[in-house]
């Protein structure tokens, strides 16, 4: 995602690397605990009030899991927060260009951004998966769809894209082509219409419905809090005190929780979510917000390698050592994403768009 270096905006680059390194920990301890059969699981592209009622049963009798069930239902909103960047760095960096950019070459170059992040971890993985217990059954064609990225938009992706999480590369895919076709350098309004449009399609939809479900693996799931950041990086330039938002944090915490409760209030959910992480980063003390930068870093390695250490050592909480198994994917994953940066940074740029 597109880095923001104005100083009349909202957020420094300093502060967009910070989110990104507090949304990929949500992620990639997410993808970890959501797999342990004890533990609480997301309402991501679905509504179960199955699972608002499992949550409020452990936060009512809580233990030594509970930071498991929470990183389980709620880490997983990492995603709308690098949405939100992503729409923010663009605007950034192409919205304020007089200059317009050809479709297909801001399309072809984007894609080859992302294949260069994606290629690398899908290699290694499906080579950890062939020799490790559970391996995925590809076809030619769901082989085809990674490699192209349009794996989401087949009949239930949740039994096409493995591993899971690279759902993600089709996301912002259709993403750049919503932006460069609908929002790049058009009034306001249309960034409204799609907000108005993709949250009815949705509205319409059954909580637990394979057509909620398949909406929301593609850019129609993600629009709210994408546009959410094109129009604080249009119009929102206004730093305020840090006991504004830190008020900001707490209201916003709240209201995640007690949106989540309900299937008509959880659609609102992601801006809540991007809201308090912006809010957190404005009041954490500098050595923290240090340390997130650096995770903000190496998020694109981490992303990608996280499926590949998740396979080796989910075994081991699932035999009963869960904060163990945890640990140890956390060391893993952060040396192995050190590395990945490495090997990610050797492969050709695309060339820059004309």
């Amino acid at each position: 995602m597109d880095n923001n270096n104005s100083n009349t905006s909202l957020l420094s680059r300093a502060e967009c690397n910070a989110l990104r390194g507090l949304a990929i920990i949500g992620i990639f301890l997410h993808n970890y605990c959501h797999w342990l059969g004890p533990i609480v699981k997301e309402n991501e592209y679905t509504f179960s009030q199955h699972n608002v009622d499992w949550l409020q049963q452990v936060l009512y009798s809580a233990d030594a899991l509970l930071p498991v069930h929470l990183i389980s239902f709620f880490g997983h909103y990492g995603v709308p927060v690098f949405l939100f960047l992503s729409a923010y760095g663009l605007e950034q960096k192409y919205g304020r260009e007089e200059k317009k950019v050809a479709p297909l070459n801001f399309v072809k170059y984007h894609y080859l951004k992302l294949f260069k992040m994606m290629v690398a971890g899908f290699i290694a993985f499906t080579m950890i998966d062939a020799i490790t217990p559970g391996r995925f059954h590809y076809n030619v064609l769901e082989i085809v769809a990674q490699m192209f990225m349009f794996n989401n938009l087949l009949p239930n992706p949740d039994d096409v894209i493995w591993p899971g999480p690279y759902w993600y590369f089709g996301l912002m895919l259709q993403i750049y082509i919503v932006y460069r076709a609908f929002i790049y350098k058009r009034h306001w309004g249309f960034t409204l219409a799609l907000i108005v449009i993709c949250s009815a399609a949705q509205a319409f939809c059954a909580p637990e419905s394979a057509e909620l479900n398949w909406l929301r693996y593609n850019c129609i799931g993600g629009i709210l809090p994408f546009c959410m950041g094109i129009f604080i990086a249009r119009f929102c330039h206004v730093a305020h005190k840090k006991n504004v938002y830190l008020g900001m944090f707490i209201a916003s915490t709240l209201l995640i929780y007690l949106c989540s409760m309900d299937y008509a209030s959880w659609y609102v959910v992601p801006i809540l979510i991007c809201v308090a992480s912006i809010s957190l980063v404005k009041i954490l003390p500098q050595t923290i917000n240090g340390w997130l930068e650096w995770m903000g870093s190496i998020s694109a390695a981490l992303f990608v390698c996280h499926p590949i250490t998740r396979k080796i050592f989910i075994p081991i909480s699932r035999h009963g050592d869960i904060y163990t198994g945890l640990l140890l994917y956390i060391i893993a994953n952060v040396g192995v994403a050190w590395l990945f940066k490495q090997i990610i940074s050797k492969i050709p740029n695309p060339k820059k768009i004309a």
